[in-house]
């Protein structure tokens, strides 16, 4: 396992390092310590990208209401009229 900290991850490499201990948890091919380490690190990567998915939603939701909570791109652009 990388010794990256998971509160350091991206969501792509939290999300290929759970890819990689669901793999091997999987396999069953890891002694049972070895399995328990895994699992409490697939724990905290899926809470890791749980986070980084709600931090980009908000910002998006963020881009997309304006000021007062309204969808923006609703009302007709002045100058120009309809074809």
């Amino acid at each position: 396992m990388p010794d990256t900290p998971v509160s350091e991850m991206s969501f792509e490499q939290a999300m290929k390092e759970l890819e990689q201990v669901v793999g091997k948890l999987e396999r069953g091919d890891v002694a049972l310590e070895d399995s328990i380490s895994l699992y409490e690190r697939g724990a905290l990567l899926k809470k890791r990208c749980e986070a980084k998915l709600k931090e980009a939603e908000e910002k998006v939701a963020a881009i997309t209401l304006d000021g007062d909570g309204q969808p923006t791109g609703t009302k007709p652009v002045e100058g120009l009229k309809a074809g």
